[in-house]
């Protein structure tokens, strides 16, 4: 009997939700000797669907741009995904678990995803720094109870 309220936390599935990759100004951008200016946006949810278990999803857009000429050299988006299997856990424990412990654990795959679509797009790799989740959970529970 005690192992059934034994907290449970697993990875059931990882994949890729969405992926995509514009090069606009092909193939005249590849002519160009300038460093591109890059940006990167990062974009988390996570959503129940069904008891016990959660969708997350990372999602990550990185735009590169030529700021002489103000043309993106290119635009990658990825929408990686993981399934969760959360129980016998509090629910503040739970949101912090999809706030922070699950993108830790989906931010490499989508990392990867992005720097080999940009490498195969011919473009030099991209190497996205890693992501302070917990410091990004703990900026948007601020922001919502700054709107309470």
């Amino acid at each position: 009997m005690a192992e059934e309220n034994q907290p449970v936390f697993s990875i059931e599935k990882i994949y890729v939700k969405d992926l995509s990759l514009e090069v606009p100004h092909a193939p005249q951008v590849f002519l160009t000797n300038e460093s591109p200016e890059v940006e990167m946006k990062i974009a988390t949810r996570g959503d129940k669907i069904e008891e016990g278990f959660y969708n997350v999803s990372v999602t990550v857009t990185v735009t590169a741009k030529l700021a002489t000429e103000d043309k993106t050299m290119f635009l990658s988006e990825v929408t990686q995904n993981g399934i969760f299997r959360i129980s016998n856990i509090d629910d503040e424990d739970v949101n912090l678990l999809l706030g922070v412990a699950c993108p830790n654990i989906l931010f490499p795959y989508a990392r990867e995803a992005i720097s080999t679509t940009v490498t195969r797009a011919g473009f030099p790799p991209v190497m996205l720094a890693p992501i302070n989740f917990e410091a990004m959970y703990q900026s948007q529970g601020e922001a919502v109870q700054g709107n309470a």
